[in-house]
């Protein structure tokens, strides 16, 4: 629902501008003052404004300056009864989209008005657009190699093409938000606003009022209307982060959202129809928190349609090397070390570490050794000292069921080491053979055996 806000000192003309723009659908906010006008436009999310030129202390010029200044994109229709060519030029000279004089005819106003918040609109989903290809979120900028990313991949490429909720779960730090901006941008919504919020980074009351909105007056401290992240993100996709965290009573709101696609702001009356996608994300394991009472169990199966897990770094070592590489170039270029490297030392320790921060951790691990490193060469001394602790630290028998098969179990440990030797080597089969102390021929044998492609 677009909002207009109409600036007249005469209450006349703001009673029926209210009527007759209520009746058309919009939003309307009332105003007989400039000054009240721009508290308005810095805190509410005003999508339009009418104002009288005319008016006491700050007039509609002034006004249409600061709005400008304040806002450069909102545009403003500028209305009197005392119309010259010369105020309509200078109107129009500081940027008002239109220029219109009293009594003014109803059609006329309504299409004025139409034809402004649809070049609005055009620009909000430009502004967008360009935000999207400038960070480049398309899955083929996902970096990854491995068979459990190819199977991501696959995914995001059916389910952009269609319309369904989506829960997207895996540890911290691999990439969740990543692959919703993916599945956003390479779906029809991609020129629409894509909006996210992280439910377990507000308490009850503010997550509330970020996802629906609040009205002036709602709660103390709410100054002015706000809309929420449901109605920014309207005709495009909304990322709820960490939805695990979500308060029992927020979660039954939003059940109703998804269900309906209506909601009311906080301390609000009026119904909101909203057409938004939802993707959301949680590292905890839902359906567990559904059988601990933690999680609705109704809402679980509302945002479980389609399903995206994502594996951690340690599952999907053989990405490692091209995830170094991609930061490397990345923090290279911004620290004005586009050539630097990692000595074999350092690759070794990264290959051993079993990265509990995931993806997350390594790009911390190397900005920072690139940012500390002097030589152009990554060295172990350049890297945290977690990464320098005993290379076999981790007793991974206490990680096996104690009646798991021992043949499945064995080959299951060797595929993990030859596809880590693999990516450690690049694919050279004779280096990979090397590191795990094999011939070459045998190498070979187990990269048939295992179906692995090179």
């Amino acid at each position: 629902m677009e909002t207009i806000l109409v600036v007249d000192d005469e209450k006349n003309y703001l009673v029926v501008l209210d009527a007759l723009l209520t009746a058309e659908g919009y939003e309307v906010i009332t105003v007989d003052n400039a000054k009240d006008a721009l508290k308005h436009i810095t805190d509410s999310d005003v999508d339009l404004v009418i104002t009288d030129m005319k008016m006491p202390g700050m007039d509609g010029m002034e006004l249409l300056k600061e709005s400008k200044r304040i806002n450069p994109d909102i545009p403003v229709i500028m209305m009197t009864a005392y119309g010259t060519i010369e105020m309509a030029v200078e109107a129009m000279k500081n940027r008002a989209y239109d220029y219109i004089t009293k009594p003014f005819q109803n059609e006329e106003l309504k299409l004025t008005i139409k034809k402004a918040l649809e070049n609005h609109r055009l620009i909000k989903e430009n502004r967008y657009l360009s935000q999207a290809l400038s960070q480049r979120y398309r899955f083929g900028n996902i970096i990854g190699k491995s068979e459990a990313m190819m199977r991501v991949f696959e995914m995001i490429d059916k389910v952009s093409r269609t319309r369904s909720t989506v829960l997207i779960t895996g540890p911290s730090g691999t990439g969740k938000e990543l692959i919703a901006k993916a599945i956003h941008y390479n779906s029809h919504r991609k020129n629409k606003p894509f909006i996210s919020v992280n439910c377990g980074a507000l308490v009850e009351t503010l997550l509330e009022s970020e996802l629906f909105g609040h009205e002036k007056g709602a709660f103390t401290g709410a100054v002015s209307m706000k809309k929420g992240r449901f109605e920014l993100a309207d005709g495009g996709t909304l990322f709820l982060d960490e939805v695990g965290e979500m308060p029992s009573s927020t979660q039954v709101k939003l059940l109703r959202v998804l269900q309906e696609m209506e909601f009311e702001r906080v301390g609000g009356t009026k119904t909101i129809k909203v057409d938004v996608r939802v993707i959301s994300a949680s590292n905890k394991n839902l359906k567990e928190e559904v059988e601990k009472g933690k999680f609705r169990e109704d809402l679980y199966y509302r945002l479980n349609v389609i399903n995206i897990n994502v594996p951690s770094l340690k599952e999907r070592m053989e990405d490692l090397r091209p995830l170094v590489h991609y930061f490397l170039e990345k923090y290279g270029k911004e620290a004005g070390k586009e050539n630097i490297t990692l000595t074999p030392e350092a690759w070794k320790l990264l290959y051993s570490y079993p990265w509990p921060g995931n993806v997350r951790e390594l790009e911390n691990v190397i900005e920072r050794a690139v940012v500390l490193n002097t030589t152009g060469s990554i060295t172990p001394d350049d890297l945290p000292p977690e990464l320098l602790g005993k290379e076999e630290s981790l007793d991974i028998v206490r990680f096996i069921p104690l009646d798991a098969d021992l043949q499945k179990t064995l080959e299951m440990i060797e595929e993990k080491l030859i596809r880590r030797a693999l990516a450690h080597s690049n694919n050279v089969q004779a280096q990979a053979a090397r590191l795990l102390g094999i011939t070459k021929s045998l190498m070979q044998h187990k990269i048939k055996k295992y179906n692995i492609h090179i």
